[in-house]
Parts: C-alpha cells; sequence; structure tokens
C-alpha cells in the first residue's frame, strides 16, 4: 500500500489473495489492512492537506501529475497485462475503455486544470435591497481530504477519473479499491512513489477485504468527502454513515438502462446489436444494457431471435 509516502505491508502482516477470475488461480498477495492502516492514512492525508502546500501550488500538482502521466504511459504494456491477468478483461478491451482511453484522463485533466479560473470577479453590484454596493468574487477551493471507493469491473478508468480531478484540485486523497481488483490500484501507489515528486500523504492507497474498515472512510471526520462507485445498497450505507459529520458523498450506483424496442423496429438489427451489448465484458458494466422492453406484437419474435443470438457467442478465458 501506500500510505504517508512510503509502500507498506499491512501492519499486521495480513495479505489478501488476488485471484484471475478466468482461471481461478491465485497471482499473487496484497496487503488486507486494518482499521490500524486506514487510519494511518488518513491522518497522512489529513496533515498532507492542513499543513502541506499542495492545496496551494497550482505549480506542483501539475508538475507531478504529468510526471504521473508519463510514468503510466513508460508502464502501459505492463498495466496491460495486469488488467487482463487480475480482471478478465479482454485483451481489446483494454486499447480503449480499460486503459488506453483511461490513460488519457490524466493529460486532459492537467491540460483543464492548468487553465482553470480559480477565482472569478463578478463585479460591484449595487443592491436595491440594502441600498449598498458591494464586490462579488467566487473562489473555488479544494474540499479537503477525498476517499475514493472504487469497484472491481472497470478499475483503471475509474480510479484515475476519481483520483486525478480531484488532485488536480488541491484535495488530498486516499483510494480503497474493490479486493477484487486491488493492483491497478497499488501500482498508481507504486508509480506515485517511486517516479514522481508528490509530497508524502497527498496520495494513498489503501486495499483492504474488510468493508467494515472501509466504512471508516465514511465516518472519520478528518475526511470530508466519499467518492463512490458500486451498488445501491453500498451507497445507503455509505450515506447513512457521512451524515453525522455532514461529509459530501459523490456516488455512482447500480442500475442498468434497456433497450426499448418499438413495434416498427427492425429485430435483424436490434437484437444482434443487444445481444453483443449485453455479453460486452461478461455484461460487467454501467453503461450495458442488458435488459429489453419489447413491444407485445414483437415480443415471441424477439425472444426466439435473442435466444438464437446468445446460443452463439462462445464462453470462456
Amino acid at each position: 500500500m501506500l500510505i504517508g509516502g512510503s509502500l507498506v505491508d499491512a501492519a499486521d502482516g495480513r495479505v489478501l489473495p488476488n485471484i484471475n477470475p478466468a482461471t481461478e488461480q491465485v497471482l499473487g498477495y496484497v496487503a488486507d489492512a486494518s482499521a490500524t492502516d486506514l487510519d494511518a492514512a488518513i491522518a497522512a492525508a489529513r496533515t498532507a492537506f492542513d499543513t502541506g502546500d499542495w492545496p496551494t501550488n497550482p505549480a506542483l500538482r501539475m508538475r507531478c501529475l504529468r510526471q504521473l502521466a508519463d510514468a503510466l504511459d513508460r508502464h502501459r504494456e505492463e498495466l496491460r497485462t495486469l488488467t487482463v491477468a487480475e480482471i478478465g478483461a479482454p485483451v481489446a478491451l483494454t486499447h480503449g475503455p480499460h486503459l488506453d482511453a483511461a490513460l488519457g484522463i490524466v493529460s486532459y485533466t492537467v491540460e483543464l486544470a492548468e487553465n482553470y479560473a480559480y477565482d472569478r470577479d463578478h463585479g460591484v453590484y449595487d443592491s436595491p435591497v440594502t441600498y449598498s454596493a458591494s464586490r462579488r468574487v467566487v473562489s473555488r477551493e479544494p474540499v479537503g481530504v477525498v476517499a475514493a471507493i472504487t469497484p472491481w469491473n472497470v478499475p483503471m478508468q475509474i480510479n484515475l477519473a476519481k483520483v486525478v480531478p480531484a488532485l488536480a484540485a488541491g484535495n488530498t486523497v486516499i483510494l480503497k479499491p474493490a479486493p477484487d481488483s486491488p493492483w491497478t490500484a497499488t501500482v498508481l501507489g507504486r508509480l506515485v512513489a517511486t517516479e514522481t515528486d508528490f509530497p508524502p500523504g497527498v496520495f494513498n492507497v489503501v486495499t483492504t477485504s474488510d468493508n467494515r474498515v472501509a466504512q471508516r472512510l465514511a465516518e472519520d471526520p478528518r475526511v470530508d468527502m466519499i467518492s463512490f462507485t458500486g451498488s445501491t445498497a453500498v451507497g445507503r450505507l455509505l450515506m447513512a454513515a457521512a451524515a453525522p459529520t455532514i461529509k459530501k458523498t459523490f456516488l455512482e450506483l447500480g442500475g442498468k438502462s434497456a433497450h426499448i424496442v418499438c413495434e416498427d423496429a427492425d429485430l435483424a438489427k436490434v437484437i444482434p446489436m443487444a445481444a453483443t451489448v449485453a455479453c460486452f465484458h461478461s455484461g460487467q458494466g454501467c453503461a450495458i444494457d442488458s435488459r429489453l422492453l419489447v413491444a407485445r406484437p414483437l415480443y415471441d419474435d424477439a425472444v426466439a431471435a435473442m435466444s438464437e443470438a446468445m446460443a452463439s457467442f462462445p464462453y470462456g478465458d
């Protein structure tokens, strides 16, 4: 894990296996954090935000994030192999959302942040209510310590999409990945620690199999925001846990959209496309349409066509 600028094992030495979903073989092991480890990560992120110059030094942030972008590019093929192994992603998808497209998030965010107007002067306003004039200035500041909790299905993309904008805005971050896909997170920690000038504590990676440990991120008053992608049930729990500290929450929760097939639809076109999308990445994606709402006159024909289409897809590694 990466905690306070150092690559560390769990304090109690516990580990959890990383399993290849295609073969069910153990690829290796990763630290299995306890509450002690998480507390250290929260303390490091809090200290880095409160006492360091990361929140107030955009030039430092952009330099470090460009270093990270370069490091990710240098290790692109290593990341491709890792993603296929621990996620079970088809190689073709690593040339899109799983890796190549995901890495573009870093450079895009840096370019956006370099020209971002953190302060905007809206001029003087003469109030008809108070009969006085006031100058209106809007200043956008970082939230503070952000906890990013991510799922396993497209981890590199979601990790970067949560972490990089938060860092670019001046926040410090604790990344807690799914236990099914820990290496796509710990590799980010390794690259930050060994190939960038990130100050200690600005970015932390904590891996754990214990949901109770992860829940502490929502409960701890030192954490200012939770960014979570996952199930609706867990989202409810995190929202409830964050409520006593009035913590900001960003929740991207469950659910998938449906294909709506009207009476004038061409089933010869609709059904093969719908079947292909439903099988994309084993159906594990928030934008995958895994349901069909079919006009009743087409229902029997649609069921028959879909059965035939699904039977044509092979399965396996």
